[in-house]
């Protein structure tokens, strides 16, 4: 074997320091709507009768969006690996960064799913149907065979998931910047430069 045809992979895979533009174009797009949305959750939730309905719309049309964004994110990742951790983390450190990025994946592909199946479980869907942006119509959740009084039991059900998640969204997400403002100004290290693009990398790293 060549010293070309070995130096071939990592041509074709170069190592990053950095996200890519597309991994980090999706995830400020994400981290803004669920941000904005969990806002628009707090701001509906004081309203009463019709003046409730065009912000949980709004809410359901975001909350679809970030589960196809979610979707595409997962499918980008098989397309380009993630950069490395910086060497200087700790075992125990590496282990906490892997298990947010497993929490935030679950938050971002329950929190519409559950909000999905929960408002296809209410009676109000025959009322109100999802119109994405008033724009696209989006299928209730399937639920075939269940009588009205399993489908308000499921609706409870589905409705303390959604609530449940959201809770852990807040704290998973102070968390989160709190760790990653950990990185920039105590630890000095690069992690936070892996996804802001106007943070400059540290060590001379491209």
């Amino acid at each position: 074997m060549t010293a070309a045809s070995a130096d071939a992979p990592a041509l074709l895979h170069p190592t990053r320091s950095r996200y890519s533009e597309v991994a980090m174009g999706l995830h400020w797009l994400i981290a803004t709507l669920m941000i904005g949305n969990i806002g628009l959750a707090w701001y509906f939730g004081t309203l009463k009768g019709p003046a409730e309905v065009a912000p949980l719309m709004l809410h359901k049309s975001i909350g679809i969006t970030v589960l196809l964004l979610t979707l595409v994110r997962i499918a980008w990742r098989f397309v380009g690996a993630p950069p490395k951790l910086p060497a200087s983390m700790k075992p125990w450190e590496m282990a906490v960064a892997k298990v947010s990025h497993f929490l935030f994946y679950l938050l971002m592909l329950g929190l519409p799913l559950t909000g999905w199946a929960m408002v296809s479980a209410s009676p109000l869907i025959r009322v109100h149907p999802t119109v994405l942006f008033g724009l696209v119509h989006w299928p209730a959740f399937p639920f075939p065979g269940l009588d009205s009084d399993s489908l308000h039991d499921l609706h409870k059900t589905l409705k303390f998931s959604h609530e449940t998640l959201a809770k852990l969204a807040y704290v998973t997400i102070v968390l989160h910047v709190a760790a990653a403002l950990k990185h920039q100004f105590f630890d000095r290290d690069n992690v936070m430069a892996r996804m802001v693009p106007f943070v400059p990398l540290r060590g001379g790293e491209a």
